[in-house]
């Protein structure tokens, strides 16, 4: 193995191992409240008008569920990791290793992905024998799966490295993750919103994320796939500027 990549390697192995241990905490138990998120809402709102031509609201509702799971489990993946570390006070041991922040910083997003991959192919597997889920643009789904569960890892990232007890971790989900999730679109177009809550839903990065994922599906969405790709992107580009600003100046890890 090429030494330069050892150090992202044993890293990356050491975090899929961590939530590969607990499998059923950190892959079933999210699989199981999507679904019976997907089983009340779809049996409560049964017979509703279809949000885009020739799709049913169950239809619609998945694909907004399986990218809310993949946004709460790639932040939970990094931030509990880390956060954890601080707290037990082994982080200094990582912080001893010959590693990088490039390295410290790609691993934790591979292992947020691969949980957040797991997560959404075990929706897939349990749903798609009920709801049919037709892929009419699978570049534009792969696309917002990388960035949006990519984002969410380095904002994990950064709320384990700023996080000295779970209570601070717990803000994080409860104030930021949790409440631009479910204003997010997932049970609801935001052309049947109020124009001030259209407006603010047009603020919510993670919005966009759930339109251009339900795009990849559909090829229908409540605004143009460029848009949802832009902001997407932007903002994975600000937090990974934040994150490895903090990685590379050793901000509340090396003191």
């Amino acid at each position: 193995m090429n030494r330069d990549r050892r150090g992202f390697v044993t890293l990356l192995t050491k975090e899929v191992r961590r939530f590969w241990a607990v499998l059923g905490q950190t892959v079933m138990a999210p699989v199981i409240t999507a679904l019976l998120y997907l089983l009340v809402f779809a049996q409560a709102m049964d017979g509703r008008a279809p949000v885009y031509p020739g799709v049913s609201y169950t239809q619609f509702l998945l694909p907004g569920l399986i990218m809310m799971t993949v946004i709460q489990n790639a932040f939970a993946n990094s931030s509990s990791s880390l956060a954890q570390s601080k707290i037990m006070g082994n982080l200094v041991f990582l912080m001893m290793a010959p590693l990088g922040p490039w390295d410290f910083y790609a691993a934790y997003i591979v292992a947020g992905l691969i949980r957040a991959a797991l997560v959404m192919t075990a929706m897939l597997l349990v749903a798609i024998p009920f709801v049919h889920l037709p892929i009419q643009q699978p570049l534009a789904l792969i696309a917002m799966f990388l960035l949006a569960g990519g984002g969410l890892s380095v904002l994990g990232i950064i709320a384990g490295i700023v996080s000295s007890k779970f209570d601070h971790l717990a803000a994080f989900s409860n104030f930021i993750i949790t409440p631009l999730s479910f204003l997010s679109g997932v049970f609801y177009s935001v052309h049947a919103l109020p124009p001030l809550w259209f407006a603010a839903s047009h603020l919510n990065p993670f919005f966009y994320m759930i339109d251009g994922f339900r795009y990849g599906f559909f090829g229908h969405s409540d605004v143009p796939i460029w848009q949802s790709l832009l902001w997407a992107s932007g903002f994975f580009a600000t937090v990974s500027a934040v994150c490895l600003w903090m990685l590379f100046t050793g901000y509340k890890l090396r003191r």
